[in-house]
């Protein structure tokens, strides 16, 4: 987040896998473990700085002014990809620092106009379902942190599932982004789930095809498993078979909503970096990091 604003970014969940695995525990985020040398040279990984500490000055009026155009920002057609990179960052960031003053929220929703509210309600909530799933980490993640496909190439993969199980490509994303932060997250979840879609090995038998970590193998597996589970006609039902947590099936329903209301919310979400919640405090992960 090169901004003003020096914020902190929230964490997705390491949630429960298609089967309903225990979820492990962090912030947003799940992983799959594709064995192989490690990234050279490993990255370090960064804690992050509460905004107590930094020379500018955040309050309920300035948060305001960051989401709302922010927010506006992501939705304007002509926002170049290299923007995105920054706006889903610094989007990420300021979601944070409002979760963590939930005295501001009344304050920053009523100074932003007013399209903008149910934006703001919508990915604050879906962030709280997720953090309410899991707690802190007393130890890194043993993860690799990639880049993931790009966002044409997600997107043609999530429109791929979407014509072949009719599962629509909004839901696909929001677990994608949930489960490993769009495939940045290589690692096994703590219980055992694989991919970027994150599927128990005997889940992956009955409805895998291919490769559990290839991105398009397990997205396609992931509309095959929510068909079979009650999509498109019940998809409450269906996430709910993946994940048996009504807080993931919340968090899901939020971010695809944004992503049905307007396209482009996929690409700040896109851009979202991987923290982890410790004892000690948020961490970055940076690409090319290897616990």
């Amino acid at each position: 987040m090169r901004h003003a604003l020096r914020l902190i970014a929230p964490v997705l969940a390491l949630s429960v896998s298609a089967c309903g695995a225990a979820a492990a525990s962090t912030k947003p985020i799940s992983s799959s473990h594709v064995a192989g040398p490690a990234a050279s040279p490993t990255a370090t990984p960064v804690a992050s700085v509460t905004p107590t500490s930094t020379a500018t000055t955040v309050d309920a009026a300035s948060l305001a002014t960051e989401l709302a155009g922010v927010e506006q920002a992501i939705r304007i057609p002509d926002t170049s990809a290299e923007e995105y990179v920054v706006l889903g960052q610094r989007q990420q960031q300021a979601y944070h620092l409002l979760a963590a003053h939930g005295d501001w929220v009344a304050a920053v929703l009523n100074s932003v106009p007013a399209p903008l509210r149910a934006v703001i309600q919508d990915n604050l909530s879906a962030a709280q379902q997720i953090d309410d799933l899991n707690g802190a980490r007393t130890t890194l993640p043993h993860w690799r942190i990639i880049a993931p496909p790009t966002s044409e190439v997600l997107l043609s993969y999530y429109r791929e599932s979407q014509q072949s199980s009719g599962v629509q490509w909004q839901y696909l994303a929001a677990i994608n982004l949930i489960e490993t932060n769009m495939g940045r997250i290589q690692g096994l979840s703590s219980a055992g789930a694989q991919g970027p879609m994150q599927f128990m090995p005997a889940t992956w038998a009955s409805y895998g095809r291919g490769d559990v970590n290839n991105p398009r193998d397990a997205i396609l597996a992931a509309g095959r498993y929510l068909h079979a589970h009650g999509a498109p006609q019940n998809m409450t039902g269906a996430i709910y078979a993946y994940n048996p947590s009504w807080l993931y099936v919340r968090a899901v329903q939020l971010y695809a909503r944004q992503m049905f209301d307007d396209a482009h919310a996929f690409l700040g979400y896109y851009n979202w970096q991987v923290y982890v919640q410790t004892t000690r405090g948020e961490v970055l992960l940076p690409e090319g990091f290897t616990g």
